[in-house]
């Protein structure tokens, strides 16, 4: 970020604001599409620009917001601009923005899936039907939320909800992600149950993508 001159005259370097300073705010003032679009015409920007290094990545998660449910054109446009097979992209959309709009949603997500995208349906849980609501909503992952996993251990409650939402996902034939993974004892009871696959501090915690590709090539 660009740095700029305090009143003394000395330059001074601006601060990184973290996503939860400033995305509520965005949302209270109806902000949210605008980021959704620069957030994902930067990705498609940096997955072309990748694309034919050495190192490659199976595939790319972006997050979208609520606000953007309903407006699939853009990212049809986007994809028609830039270089990026959409098998490489995974959209992921929150269950409570899911839900509060199930019809919006569905076009949504039918209207991805048929450009070849893949989508997530992120936090899921935390809605008073997510299971039920489950069969209406046409993803490929489900990402059992944080707030199952991080008790896994403790709470006989918290495990039985990520096992049903497990076993429920692999009868619908969608892969399971585990959020908020902070121990190996967590991974391993995450094993014990099924899930597919794990996000977390204990895998590893999050860097600017330029700084994984450094890594990788290291």
């Amino acid at each position: 970020m660009s740095g700029a001159n305090c009143c003394c005259g000395c330059a001074t370097r601006a601060a990184l604001v973290p996503p939860g300073s400033f995305l509520p705010a965005a949302e209270r003032y109806g902000l949210m599409p605008l980021i959704d679009r620069w957030v994902v015409r930067r990705a498609f920007e940096i997955i072309a620009e990748r694309k034919h290094h050495s190192r490659r990545v199976a595939s790319y998660a972006i997050n979208l917001s609520g606000a953007t449910i309903g407006d699939s054109d853009f990212v049809a446009e986007l994809f028609a601009q830039h270089d990026v097979s959409p098998a490489l992209v995974c959209f992921e959309i929150t269950e409570t923005s899911a839900i509060s709009n199930l019809d919006e949603a569905q076009k949504f997500i039918a209207r991805l899936r048929e450009i070849g995208c893949s989508l997530s349906l992120d936090d899921f849980g935390t809605g008073m039907s997510s299971i039920a609501y489950l069969k209406h909503l046409p993803v490929d992952v489900i990402k059992i939320d944080g707030s199952f996993v991080k008790e896994i251990l403790n709470s006989k409650v918290d495990r039985a909800m990520a096992e049903m939402i497990t076993k429920t996902a692999k009868i619908m034939q969608k892969q399971v992600v585990a959020e908020f993974v902070e121990s190996l004892a967590i991974l391993d009871e995450l094993r014990q149950i099924g899930v597919d696959y794990a996000q977390g501090y204990v895998i590893g915690k999050p860097v600017p993508i330029f700084t994984l590709w450094e890594e990788r090539i290291a």
